[in-house]
């Protein structure tokens, strides 16, 4: 099998990276996803027919069932419309584990634009290259004459097929929720030589036969035949969630003629676009790599869910009302994630299509009357808050709801605000599929009272308090003021729950008393996936006001530095058994700092809010070197959140406040990275004296004028600018800063 020769950056992407993870130890829990940035359907391998729907590859298997049609944007929340490709020689053995083949990964190439691999079992060199909603595959059979064969089946729920001529159509209905009744994912496969035989099978577990059956049914497969004498066979799949024919329109707008080495060409330019919008020097291989294969995972969630109609205008199916709507749509990302990173990353190094995104948000909101909470592809019922309302303001208070000079651009912010009113004032789902759990208590008492909230109480309220500085936020930027002040007392409200005796955020009753017994190390009750250690810190909008809460700024930075140095010790409290993340932070030297979760990806700059930035630059340096690598991530992804904290990380710089349009300055990992920006504008980032033992900023300028600020503003990095970092080995505790030097606060 000759290789297929990688230029560019995409050269440097691992999609192994994080691969090698189970339910209970995360190093990422990530699929080696081949697919272009954001689209509507990816590939993958899959290695394993046990829990197929939450953990289908592992890099130490050497056997693979197919060639996986996937939507899976987490794990935990499972997949669908998922099925399962793979070419077959000889008689037909139809069950998933029985007619694995054996692969050798390390001979394989897997790059986010192209698979190549040989299957040794049947002797079938396999190629494929994806689109944003299709693939081309090439399959070179052996020239042995045995019949050729390739098999369609889900892993999960009722499917479908039929065939017409070269061209077979197919549906899957099979999902994890959030979707309605109707829903199904349509694909059809254009094969460019005549089928011999197709079959419609219902796999027998455990067993090499099957049974030939015919209509709808649950995990029905089928299977087209070639004759012996074809020894290459090349098949156009295109997917839709809209229906046959649109799945056809799919495969017409996005492959046409093209071949699959015409695909890999394409999709390395693509992803090679995507990648050099930050370019890096001075970096080591690995963290080259690491950096390179994190930017590509920034960029594989929120997914695309619209599609072209034969007008060429965009429409979509609805998970939230079974309906064919105008428009554009996205899917796929839980927001209590994503808040935090990866949309303030979108907003300098692709403006544009973040207001795409956020106004296919606003879309879920006219169909469905809600925001979700979490969109996998429409409601479920996971984590909490309500931090759609971070992800706007971010993008208001940067100016990117605003169309530009021609009028394209921009995004519905004034349906957005809407939506976001809704949930702030009024009951929504029960099961948590949107609105605020706990909502009534909050609004009557100003916070969540324990058994009042379906669990987690103080960190709604934490959540809560934040995202009603969000949402006063826009009502500041449309001009709104009245709603201004309700909302920001409103945003005060996670001083309710600081206990200035223990020193830490905690669980209360209604009448007001602390609930009791308590220990800091305890995880669950009144907090959500952690403890009192990790949601303590939760309060972006105002580390100023938490500081003084917590008795000023030398008192507040012990704790943050007992905080990270104790021994990582827990009680697994209301989750019982011990939680992966629990396993996790107790697996490295970070203390209660849990980075493999995302409740406490803000605290280490919390150090540079009380006046020591040194502190910020030690631990974060610590945590770019020793965590991260070109195969491992340090928990789970989530939707590009963890890769997304390393790049920007990596550039020292730093979203403290998701709703300011500023970030705080870290320990820059790399001599100079350019970032390219709108109107070929770039912010360049450069580092003198840069190495790991040189982790501490002695100074720092822009554009040569010295400044003496911890942060810096979103306009002056999109405006162009070069901020440069002198870079020493010993912490500059004397660095004179500005009056203002600090990161805003309420």
């Amino acid at each position: 099998m000759t290789a297929i020769k990688v230029d560019g950056l995409v050269g440097y992407v691992n999609p192994l990276q994080g691969t090698d993870s189970t339910s209970t130890f995360s190093r990422g829990n990530c699929l080696p996803l081949i697919t272009m940035p954001y689209g509507m359907t990816s590939w993958t391998l899959q290695t394993s027919p046990v829990d197929s729907d939450r953990w289908p590859f592992s890099p130490h298997e050497r056997k693979i069932q197919g060639i996986r049609a996937t939507h899976m944007p987490s794990p935990w929340m499972g997949d669908y419309g998922h099925f399962n490709i793979l070419p077959q020689t000889g008689r037909a053995i139809l069950e998933a584990g029985c007619r694995a083949s054996t692969y050798r990964p390390e001979e394989s190439q897997i790059y986010p634009h192209f698979l190549s691999t040989y299957l040794r079992r049947y002797r079938v060199n396999v190629r494929m290259s994806p689109t944003e909603r299709c693939a081309a595959f090439e399959f070179k059979f052996a020239n042995d004459g045995l019949t050729r064969r390739i098999i369609f089946e889900p892993t999960k729920g009722n499917a479908h097929y039929e065939l017409d001529g070269q061209l077979l159509k197919g549906y899957v209905r099979g999902n994890t929720g959030g979707v309605t009744a109707n829903f199904a994912l349509y694909f059809v496969a254009k094969f460019d030589k005549p089928v011999s035989t197709f079959s419609k099978f219902r796999a027998v577990p455990g067993r090499d036969q099957a049974l030939i059956t015919e209509g709808e049914g649950d995990r029905h497969g089928a299977f087209v035949e070639f004759e012996g004498g074809v020894d290459v066979v090349d098949m156009r799949v295109g997917t839709s969630f809209i229906g046959w024919e649109q799945a056809e329109r799919n495969i017409d707008d996005e492959i046409g003629n093209a071949s699959v080495d015409d695909l890999i060409v394409r999709g390395q330019s693509i992803w090679n676009d995507n990648l050099r919008r930050i370019e890096i020097d001075g970096a080591t291989e690995d963290q080259t790599r690491t950096f390179y294969t994190c930017l590509y995972r920034a960029q594989l969630f929120p997914r695309v869910f619209h599609e072209k109609n034969a007008n060429g205008s965009w429409h979509h199916y609805s998970p939230y009302d079974g309906k064919v709507h105008d428009g554009i749509l996205y899917a796929d990302n839980g927001f209590w994630d994503t808040y935090r990173t990866v949309y303030p990353l979108l907003s300098i190094i692709n403006p544009e299509r973040l207001a795409e995104i956020l106004e296919g948000w606003v879309q879920t909101y006219r169909e469905g009357g809600w925001f979700p909470q979490w969109a996998s592809p429409g409601y479920r019922a996971c984590m909490i808050g309500t931090h759609i309302d971070a992800v706007m303001a971010d993008a208001v208070v940067k100016g990117i709801h605003q169309p530009d000079a021609s009028g394209k651009g921009g995004f519905d912010v004034a349906t957005a605000l809407e939506g976001m009113r809704k949930h702030g004032a009024n009951k929504g789902d029960a099961d948590g599929n949107y609105g605020r759990l706990g909502i009534e208590p909050y609004m009557e008492i100003g916070y969540v009272p324990v058994g009042e909230g379906w669990g987690a109480e103080t960190a709604r309220t934490l959540d809560y308090a934040y995202d009603d500085f969000c949402v006063a936020q826009i009502e500041t930027a449309l001009g709104h003021t009245a709603e201004v002040e309700p909302l920001l007392k409103r945003a005060e409200n996670y001083k309710l729950m600081y206990d200035a005796d223990s020193g830490f955020m905690r669980g209360r009753n209604r009448d007001g008393s602390w609930v009791t017994p308590f220990s800091p190390t305890t995880w669950g009750g009144p907090y959500v996936e952690g403890g009192a250690w990790q949601s303590t810190w939760n309060v972006p909008h105002d580390p100023a006001g938490l500081i003084k809460l917590m008795g000023g700024a030398e008192k507040f930075t012990a704790k943050l530095d007992e905080f990270l140095t104790m021994e990582p010790v827990f009680d697994s409290g209301t989750y019982w058994s011990e939680i992966h993340e629990m396993t996790e932070m107790a697996a490295v030297d970070f203390g209660q700092y849990a980075h493999s979760n995302q409740p406490v990806h803000n605290v280490l700059y919390l150090y540079a809010a009380a006046g020591k930035p040194w502190r910020t630059e030690y631990w974060v340096r610590r945590i770019l070197d020793e965590l991260y690598s070109p195969d491992v991530q340090p928990g789970d992804e989530d939707n590009g959140e963890m890769s997304s904290w390393y790049v920007l990380s990596a550039l020292g710089i730093y979203p403290l406040c998701a709703g300011r349009p500023e970030y705080v300055l870290g320990s820059p990992l790399f001599k100079k990275a350019t970032v390219h920006l709108k109107d070929q504008k770039t912010f360049v980032v450069k580092a003198n004296g840069n190495g790991e033992s040189r982790p501490y900023v002695q100074s720092v300028t822009v554009d040569d004028e010295r400044y003496s600020k911890l942060w810096i503003t979103h306009k002056a990095i999109t405006s162009g600018c070069t901020l440069t970092f002198d870079m020493g080995p010993e912490p500059a505790t004397t660095r004179p800063l500005d009056a203002d030097a600090l990161p805003s606060s309420l």
